[in-house]
């Protein structure tokens, strides 16, 4: 399916075979699938025909990856989707822990360089140091990431709501900045041990950097995957609660082009 790039995400067309229900809250559209499987699929079907479209439009398609288990099968999906052109996509990732040595597996930059950035030709990809000063990390990736509009983001939800390393207690919808030093809180470091990265919570450093949910919400679409019934309560709380940075994740509903896949354990409904 060709995805216009006026179309928004709540217009999707699925095979009914594979999505169990769709609706849309506030300017965002959530889709329900039958399986793990079937989400994955759909998501990385959209988001191809997203980069396609931009593609024929712009000489580069600049994309925000996240890091995390949760987004493993989209990606290889997305990998194996025919006729992507990934030499025009300039990649960027959303955020990486501080403290943790260059070559630490943990780090959100190494995981995108083994499940994505290396299995496909990009044309650049730029990925957060892992040494220097935290506030000049900041600005320079910052400045880069402000060259050019940012065409797509592939994001999920934390266990607390959080998108990107904006946890509860530092999100702002207003942020001036738009990547950050923040301090990790502990139900964040904990979904860390749960997803088998670390062994133990008082491995997981305490300290992250993080583009900001204006930086993210500046994109021109928005495709948030989120698997697992450990994230249903982050889903219902996103979809149904109060806007409040209670749930950073809510601020979604506010985007025109945003697309939020679930599959049968995160439905809140289910």
């Amino acid at each position: 399916m060709e995805v216009s790039l006026h179309l928004r995400a709540s217009q999707m067309v699925h095979d009914p075979a594979d999505l169990s229900v769709q609706w849309t809250i506030g300017q965002a559209g959530v889709m329900v699938f039958h399986s793990r499987a079937a989400m994955a699929k759909a998501a990385a079907d959209d988001i191809a025909s997203r980069i396609c479209a931009v593609a024929r439009d712009k000489p580069s398609v600049r994309m925000i990856f996240a890091a995390a288990p949760s987004q493993s099968d989209v990606l290889r999906m997305l990998i194996a989707s025919p006729n992507v052109p990934w030499n025009q996509i300039v990649a960027f990732h959303m955020d990486d822990y501080l403290d943790l040595p260059a070559e630490a597996p943990q780090r959100f930059s190494n995981w995108l360089e083994q499940n994505l950035f290396s299995k496909v030709p990009l044309a650049e990809t730029h990925r957060i140091p892992a040494s220097g000063i935290a506030d000049e990390i900041c600005q320079t990736y910052a400045a880069k990431l402000a060259e050019a509009p940012i065409d797509i983001v592939c994001l999920g939800i934390g266990v607390n709501g959080h998108i990107a390393f904006n946890d509860p207690p530092v999100a702002d919808f207003d942020d001036p900045l738009a990547v950050k030093v923040v301090e990790l809180d502990e139900i964040c470091r904990q979904q860390q041990v749960d997803d088998a990265c670390f062994d133990a919570i008082e491995d997981v450093p305490t300290r992250a950097i993080t583009l900001t949910i204006p930086r993210l919400l500046n994109a021109d679409a928005l495709f948030c995957v989120v698997p697992g019934a450990h994230k249903r309560q982050a889903v219902k709380s996103a979809l149904d609660g109060p806007l409040s940075t209670d749930c950073p994740a809510s601020i979604l509903r506010t985007h025109a082009n945003c697309a939020l896949y679930l599959d049968p354990e995160s439905d809140p409904n289910g």
